[in-house]
């Protein structure tokens, strides 16, 4: 049974994966990359790290387990406001490191450790939720077709500017 999410929880969800991606890079580097988790997770559990929902949910994302998914996806409705101690009791950290982590977010960076166990969650378990489909097609659902004869067309050669992976 999969529901819907808060949308900011579900742009997180899809901000980790295309940070997870740029990191690990292509093709894979994957010492790169562990030494990246290393540092944060260090530079966290030292009760230190940059408060950004989308660092701390990297930092946790390869070491948290989770304990109650129902409760998490619940949670997951509401982002700005929710029981951090109750979302901490919900998952947990393997590994030395990583559990000094995880009890240091619980006391320096409460709220911004909930949504970023609970975007670890979405990112880990995508078949439990909703997505909201965000493409154009969907965006433009609603398009009243007022703007059909606007005179600033962009050239493909402009558009091309922003579209650097060609798709």
């Amino acid at each position: 049974m999969s529901r819907k999410v808060h949308p900011e929880f579900a742009y997180q969800s899809r901000e980790l994966e295309g940070q997870i991606d740029g990191i690990l890079g292509d093709p894979p580097d994957r010492k790169n990359y562990q030494r990246m988790i290393d540092a944060l997770v260090s530079e966290y559990a030292s009760g230190g790290g940059i408060e950004d929902v989308n660092m701390l949910a990297f930092a946790l994302v390869d070491h948290i387990e989770f304990n109650n998914p129902k409760g998490l996806l619940a949670e997951a409705e509401d982002y700005e406001f929710g029981d951090a101690g109750r979302v901490f009791a919900m998952a947990s950290c393997k590994g030395e490191e990583a559990a000094r982590m995880y009890a240091a977010l619980e006391e320096n960076l409460p709220d911004l450790g909930r949504q970023a166990i609970i975007t670890a969650f979405l990112f880990k378990h995508p078949r439990k939720w909703d997505d909201d489909d965000q493409s154009l097609d969907q965006l433009s659902a609603n398009d009243d077709g007022d703007d059909v004869n606007d005179e600033d067309q962009a050239t493909d050669d402009f558009a091309q500017m922003f579209d650097q992976d060609g798709d």
